[in-house]
């Protein structure tokens, strides 16, 4: 499955970039594949293994935030890996008239 998460402190000021790089960092040490861009963090892997990382993730914003917002999107798709390179790749193809 791949998830695509934001974890965004709320209540902790402006400047955000520091809790969300501890998110991030969460999601780097776990080993599961992942990218994150200016909006989401995306991680590909199995349900369980997935889901534990966004809570690990959250509860790093959560212990140096008074709040957390999380907004989370999944696709599930059984039996498929590597789908993070590969529907990008697809889009790809079409764009380059392939």
């Amino acid at each position: 499955m791949l998830v695509a998460f934001s974890v965004t402190p709320l209540g902790a000021g402006e400047d955000v970039g520091e809790l969300v790089a501890e998110a991030v960092r969460v999601v780097r040490a776990s080993g599961l594949p992942n990218r994150t861009d200016a909006m989401f963090t995306t991680v590909e892997g199995e349900w369980d293994e997935v889901m534990a990382v966004v809570k690990a993730a959250t509860e790093a914003v959560a212990a140096r935030a008074p709040r957390v917002s999380l907004v989370l999107k999944a696709d599930l798709r059984p039996g498929v890996t590597d789908a993070m390179t590969k529907k990008v790749e697809s889009v790809e193809r079409y764009l380059s008239g392939g």
